[in-house]
């Protein structure tokens, strides 16, 4: 099984995520019901077990719970993942939510990097403040050593636009992280 355990405390923060690439239960609780709702959509559609809690200073606003689970879960990804031997590599999906179209393509090629273009249109979705979608996606991409781009074609609703991000990203690491063969796949030979 390609699955991790990490577990990250901080003095905003206690995160613990259990992860496994190849299937699984999903139980997440971060505090922000619609972040609990976007990280089980992601794992759902990238096909992957996750078991995921936190406790942040919600007191004070998401962003530190919000930014420490994309970091931990970005760890664990990256962990699981080992030497990436035989894995797709790259991964792309296109995913419409109602009037929104959003579009994720990915590289888990250890070289971190985000490109993010997505503008939301309202600043709240049930609590959770929508500019922390860039958060999350960075920490992410950075502590997974993900070459990650993300655009939002169009779109009028800071809902639909967060949750075709999500599921766009879930879809396109279950295309990345398909065993294809047994190698690394590199004309460098590693990754």
């Amino acid at each position: 099984m390609r699955q991790a355990s990490i577990q990250r405390t901080t003095k905003e923060t206690d995160v613990s995520v259990t992860l496994c690439l190849d299937g699984g239960e999903v139980n997440i609780s971060t505090g922000i019901g619609f972040f609990d709702h976007m990280l089980t959509a992601l794992a759902f559609y990238a096909g992957f077990g996750l078991e995921l809690s936190a406790l942040g200073d919600l007191h004070v606003d998401g962003h530190h719970t919000v930014e420490d689970v994309g970091i931990v879960l970005g760890q664990a990804l990256r962990e699981a993942l080992g030497g990436k031997q035989g894995i797709c590599r790259y991964g792309a999906a296109l995913v419409p939510m109602d009037e929104a179209l959003c579009r994720t393509v990915l590289d888990i090629s250890n070289r971190p990097y985000l490109v993010f273009d997505a503008p939301m249109p309202q600043p709240v979705v049930g609590g959770y403040d929508s500019c922390l979608t860039v958060e999350f996606m960075r920490a992410f991409a950075i502590n997974s050593g993900m070459t990650l781009h993300q655009k939002c074609e169009y779109g009028g609703n800071a809902h639909h636009i967060t949750e075709a991000l999500f599921k766009s990203l879930g879809l396109a690491l279950r295309e990345a992280v398909e065993i294809a063969g047994d190698g690394i796949t590199s004309t460098k030979g590693a990754l």
